[in-house]
């Protein structure tokens, strides 16, 4: 099915930043008219307040009417623990799908364990309209997607390779100055982590590698887009030469002093139900629980 891949055109792409989380978003686009994929969109959150607004995720919306898109997916890297969805808006929208990884029921079911969710919630991933499975194919348009698992930040992670060229990596890899995710999450694995970058930096040197956070060191504004040379060369945890022993090592060390992402506790419970907000109760009012002594 890859044969022609010589032949694919290069997608277009438009990356959003939500500031207070430093998270890109990305409208992914065969060419204006046609069709494309949101991916890891972002509802910005006023945690003090306990507010929500949809002020990234519409310009999002703006961009796609602006360039007369149909977006035939909402698509998710994994249940991200520093921001919540605004899926479940574009999805309404734009009358898309909502996509996780398959390995999403690992970790609701972690999760529901943590936070008491309600006898309802089912942890079978029936929140979500699709499941994705490794190396699964699809297509939106000219845009022909490739999932790759990557596990190790989380049970669950996913980038997605688009037309051969362009991969979206989520949380697994940052800017090379920056580094690897953490694997110190419910279901983390150092070791996995290590195996999934390996995998993702055999693709061709030229592969175009879009991150999902960047928190820019001091002397440089926020970048996104990286390469697999650049990260084999240049990235300060998995650069050629490191193996797997050395880096689990340096992973589990740094992990032990870093504390928890200022917005897991309310992304997470959001995340994992596709970003929708937990159910109302008889008033109408919703909640957010806040487990003491959990992670």
């Amino acid at each position: 099915m890859m044969t022609h891949v010589t032949k694919m055109l290069a997608p277009k792409v438009k990356a959003f930043l939500e500031k207070d989380s430093e998270t890109f978003s990305y409208v992914v686009y065969d060419q204006a008219g046609g069709h494309g994929v949101i991916i890891d969109s972002v509802l910005n959150f006023d945690y003090a307040a306990g507010r929500t607004s949809t002020k990234l995720a519409q310009q999002q919306l703006d961009f796609v009417r602006e360039q007369q898109l149909a977006i035939d997916w909402v698509l998710e890297t994994h249940a991200h623990a520093d921001h919540l969805s605004a899926a479940p808006f574009l999805r309404d929208q734009l009358n898309a799908k909502i996509g996780i990884g398959e390995n999403i029921t690992q970790v609701q079911s972690i999760f529901r364990e943590v936070f008491a969710l309600e006898s309802e919630f089912n942890a079978d991933g029936r929140q979500f309209d699709g499941l994705f499975a490794n190396e699964q194919l699809f297509n939106v348009g000219q845009l022909h997607i490739r999932v790759l698992h990557s596990p190790g930040h989380t049970p669950a992670d996913l980038a997605y390779l688009v037309n051969e060229q362009a991969l979206f990596v989520g949380d697994t890899l940052f800017m090379p100055d920056l580094g690897t995710a953490r694997c110190d999450f419910p279901g983390g694995s150092s070791q996995q982590l290590y195996q999934s970058i390996q995998r993702l930096l055999a693709l061709p040197p030229e592969t175009d590698i879009y991150v999902c956070h960047d928190y820019p060191k001091e002397g440089r504004g926020h970048e996104y887009l990286t390469t697999v040379a650049k990260q084999k060369a240049e990235n300060i945890h998995v650069h050629d030469g490191i193996d797997e022993a050395n880096f689990m090592a340096m992973r589990d060390k740094r992990d032990a002093t870093l504390s928890m992402p200022r917005l897991i506790l309310p992304a997470i419970q959001v995340n994992i139900r596709a970003g929708e907000l937990p159910p109302a109760d008889e008033q109408g009012n919703t909640f957010l629980k806040i487990p003491i002594n959990k992670l």
